[in-house]
């Protein structure tokens, strides 16, 4: 019998997620933002005879064309990830057996603008923005990702063994023995599946696994998070963990951009409703790092590489001699921010 059932017969799909990510110390107005978006796709269901554990990838098909007639473009990818992430966690706590909106997701992926016209930032305002962030976890965490453009999923799979600092005395992977401040982001992570140990909720989207160098700006971060982190709950060690309330647990990708969220609101980038084009998430961080970092090598290459993007020549170029290509290329020309 599932947990459902084992809990109440009556209570819903929906009613059951609510509660859990309440448990995990989402903010009330996020449970109220899924709770309405879950609401809504499951009246929707309702009228045609169905309920959220009996529709396939076409009636979510349909319902997010119907979307199209009503929001704004940028809106119904909101709808779609708070559906997507739904089933996937249904998924994980053996509710659901399969995710019909997976399928949907890739699909707009490949319509919707990816990569729209962002709010333009100055390496000048985000040093400004970075200084506002005082927190040892928060700072480690926004630090990281943009001074090494992972995605939030990629940063939440680190483990320690993934990192490779001056004076570190744990065990690192061989990957990056003998490249001392480092960090490695595997392409192997998926969600639900097991790694190092541990079952993960977050995918690593990168097409080939990097070695990225970590500048001293970094490394002082990190090490000042290193000596405040609370002790990890999994045995896999991973590096980036809770100091809320899952105190010692990896964060997920929720809690990362809660994080970026936070801070963002607070320093006026970051508004309820606003688009891409207007607010700064995680996922912001990377093309920053991007665009800035492509400005100032010339070299789009080094950037793809580093992004971990499909680039069979790149990755023959710079792999065979990386510490003198990649690393001294990203020394040279990375940004300060501190």
């Amino acid at each position: 019998m599932s947990k459902l059932n084992q809990s109440s017969t009556e209570q819903s799909h929906v009613e059951y997620f609510i509660e859990d990510i309440g448990y995990q110390g989402k903010s009330e107005r996020t449970q109220m933002a899924y709770e309405r978006v879950l609401t809504e796709f499951s009246e929707y269901l309702d009228s045609r005879g169905l309920a959220v554990d009996e529709a396939n990838h076409r009636d979510c098909m349909a319902y997010i064309h119907q979307l199209r007639g009503e929001l704004e473009e940028s809106t119904v990818a909101t709808y779609a990830s708070y559906l997507n992430r739904f089933y996937d966690y249904m998924i994980r706590v053996d509710e659901f057996t399969e995710n019909p909106m997976s399928i949907v997701v890739e699909e707009m992926d490949e319509r919707i603008n990816t990569d729209p016209a962002r709010r333009d930032i100055s390496v000048g305002e985000m040093r400004e923005f970075v200084a506002s962030v005082e927190h040892p976890l928060h700072r480690a965490t926004i630090l990281t990702l943009l001074k090494t453009g992972m995605r939030a999923g990629e940063l939440c799979n680190l483990d320690i063994r993934d990192l490779s600092l001056a004076g570190q005395d744990s065990e690192i992977r061989p990957r990056i023995d003998g490249r001392p401040n480092s960090v490695y982001v595997d392409d192997t992570p998926t969600a639900g599946s097991l790694y190092n140990g541990e079952r993960r909720a977050a995918s690593n989207k990168r097409k080939r696994a990097t070695t990225i160098p970590i500048d001293e700006e970094l490394e002082t971060v990190l090490h000042t998070w290193l000596q405040v982190r609370p002790d990890p709950v999994s045995e896999a060690d991973p590096l980036f963990v809770s100091t809320a309330e899952q105190w010692g647990q990896r964060l997920t990708p929720d809690m990362v951009h809660h994080i970026v969220e936070r801070h963002a609101r607070e320093f006026g980038w970051y508004r309820d409703h606003g688009g891409p084009e207007e607010n700064v998430t995680p996922h912001y961080f990377r093309h920053f790092f991007t665009t800035h970092l492509r400005d100032r090598t010339g070299d789009r290459g080094v950037v793809k590489y580093l992004r971990g993007d499909v680039a069979t020549d790149v990755i023959d170029t710079y792999t065979h001699d990386w510490g003198d290509r990649i690393r001294t290329v990203y020394q040279k020309q990375i940004y300060s921010l501190l």
